[in-house]
């Protein structure tokens, strides 16, 4: 069985017409609204077993209590999954799981099994909101002896044909997908070998290190030390940290000589590890440690959607361990980030949310009140305009979640700044205070672009492909005209990769004609097209056509190459 549960502020369903015969029409709910629930999107498989219902009810309920409501609507999700169990036998598991959830005392509502439905739902947002599991039969039969190597017999032919299956669906995506965008480019591919992982191109690659370097600027120049820490960890620190509790079913378990580990699915509790090496000073304080983290989270199937959802990603995390006093000022200087680089650098309009204590939450409700009013204070001092989203907050603290909103108009969560009081006390963090005590520091976890794929992705649709020299991986092609201006071609190109090296430029001598080339040029979205022909060779200039606009004849190779230099600089002038 897998399950996707949902965290909503609502969700509106209505059954359309069957899908599956022999479905007795009581199944045909007209329509139907729920507020607050926990939506849990469901596919029964085959094989699951009594056990199975079991462990979704446990499931359902610890979620349930972690987002705290007893609301609940179990949706059919067929979509989850490509193992599915007969429709006779998966109506009677979802109506067994509905009365023993109403026996429970919660408040159920089942939608429509076996008809086409149409459905609409806002999910909340906030760290538990989305999680998806799989639970399977119990297989405990099934033994294995240690250090036993069996043989095993396989035709390499027929795996790799297989596995050569993976193709996109382009069917019923638009023109500027960026799943499109990934394939047309040459940026990024995706396999079933290793399912929500992104084998990145060099082009796509190029985006990604850019992206880097641009963020390890701005690190620098608020005073950040880099870190790396390990992606595989003792099961006993997430258990310190709290994420085993609330993050295991979502995590790639391995044991090692008898030890069980974790693939990481956050960064923070190597952070907290790093801190501990050395005793610490309130004259350290703020320590500021930055990690391009690889991170981990199990997903099923039917919900990874290209650089959207993946498994495997590279977030832009950041901890900040400092005292009450410094956090106003540490969070001020992080709005700044933000500002740089959405609005000044990438032109997005953006918008904050300060998400405030929930009622399941860990520790006292005063420093609860202190800590929001903090982040109040500098969210009204910075002028940013906000909402308050009650109740929404982590766990562990109050945050700022930043929604950035596209070309096409759509709203996408990058940027959060997080409070964290909790997490310190369990790692039993401390510093050596002016009045020679030992204190507990506050920990900021913070990133700015977020998930680098998922960010990537979105920009990708904002921009239609055309990334600003700086981040592209085609900034220059060159054309000759005819053959004989091939070596003056070549002269340029190699005085301009003199002047600034590493520029991405590519050669085209082919036989095409001219406009094919720059229409091919155009198509790959490259940001300049220099073509050189009789006529420029004479007068030692060069025609340039930027992307989507008309040529420029006449143009002074030297002034050419120092306006380059300068529009590969901008993002560093903020």
């Amino acid at each position: 069985m897998k399950i996707l549960t949902l965290h909503c502020d609502y969700i509106k369903f209505k059954a359309l017409k069957k899908a599956v015969k022999n479905i007795d029409d009581t199944e045909a709910i007209k329509e139907a609204e729920v507020k607050e629930p926990l939506v849990v999107l469901t596919a029964v498989e085959k094989g699951d077993t009594e056990s199975t219902i079991q462990d979704l009810i446990q499931s359902i309920e610890k979620t349930s209590k972690d987002v705290n409501t007893r609301t609940i609507v179990l949706y059919p999700y067929a979509h989850l999954s490509s193992n599915l169990a007969s429709p006779s036998q998966a109506l009677e598991f979802l109506q067994k799981a509905e009365s023993l959830l109403k026996k429970e005392k919660f408040n159920v509502t089942r939608a429509p099994f076996g008809y086409y439905k149409a459905f609409e739902l806002k999910v909340k947002g906030h760290p538990l909101s989305e999680l998806s599991k799989e639970f399977k039969a119990d297989s405990s039969s099934q033994e294995t002896q240690g250090n036993v190597v069996v043989e095993e017999k396989y035709d390499p032919s027929q795996l790799l044909r297989e596995i050569s299956k993976t193709k996109l669906d382009t069917s019923k995506l638009k023109d500027n997908d960026h799943r499109i965008l990934g394939q047309k480019l040459d940026l990024f591919s995706f396999n079933e070998v290793s399912p929500g992982m992104v084998f990145w191109h060099d082009n796509g690659f190029y985006i990604h290190t850019k992206l880097k370097e641009f963020v390890t600027f701005l690190l620098n120049k608020y005073d950040y030390k880099i870190i790396n820490t390990p992606q595989i960890l003792d099961a006993k620190l997430f258990k310190i940290s709290g994420h085993w509790d609330h993050y295991r079913k979502n995590m790639f378990l391995t044991k090692y000589e008898n030890r069980d580990f974790g693939v990481k699915p956050m960064n923070c509790p190597g952070a907290m590890l790093i801190y501990k090496t050395r005793s610490r000073s309130h004259k350290d304080l703020p320590i500021r440690f930055a990690e391009f983290g690889e991170d981990h989270r199990q997903e099923l199937s039917g919900v990874l959607a290209g650089l959207f959802r993946v498994i495997r990603f590279t977030q832009d995390d950041a901890h900040i361990f400092c005292t009450k006093e410094q956090i106003g000022d540490e969070i001020a200087h992080m709005l700044e980030m933000i500002k740089t680089v959405y609005k000044d650098t990438f032109g997005f309009n953006y918008s904050f949310e300060l998400s405030t204590r929930p009622e399941k939450f860990m520790g006292e409700k005063k420093d609860w009140d202190s800590a929001e009013k903090v982040l109040e204070d500098v969210l009204k001092k910075s002028k940013a305009k906000f909402k308050i989203n009650k109740g929404d907050g982590a766990f562990y603290g109050p945050k700022i979640d930043i929604h950035i909103k596209d070309s096409l108009g759509r709203e996408w969560q990058c940027a959060t700044i997080q409070l964290d009081m909790q997490m310190p006390k369990r790692f039993e963090l401390s510093y050596i205070g002016a009045d020679g005590k030992e204190h507990t520091p506050f920990v900021i976890h913070r990133t700015i672009l977020g998930s680098l794929e998922r960010f990537i992705g979105v920009l990708l649709e904002h921009l239609n492909g055309v990334l600003p020299l700086w981040l592209s991986p085609r900034q220059i092609k060159v054309i000759s005209f005819t053959d004989r201006n091939q070596k003056a071609c070549e002269n340029f190109v190699a005085e301009l990769k003199k002047e600034i090296p590493g520029i991405r430029v590519k050669e085209d001598y082919e036989s095409e004609t001219v406009q094919a080339k720059i229409r091919n040029a155009e198509l790959m979205k490259t940001n300049y097209v220099v073509v050189i022909g009789d006529k420029e060779e004479s007068s030692k200039t060069i025609s340039v056509r930027p992307h989507g606009e008309k040529p420029k004849f006449n143009v002074n190779v030297s002034n050419f190459i120092e306006d380059l230099k300068k529009e590969l600089s901008e993002p560093y002038k903020n």
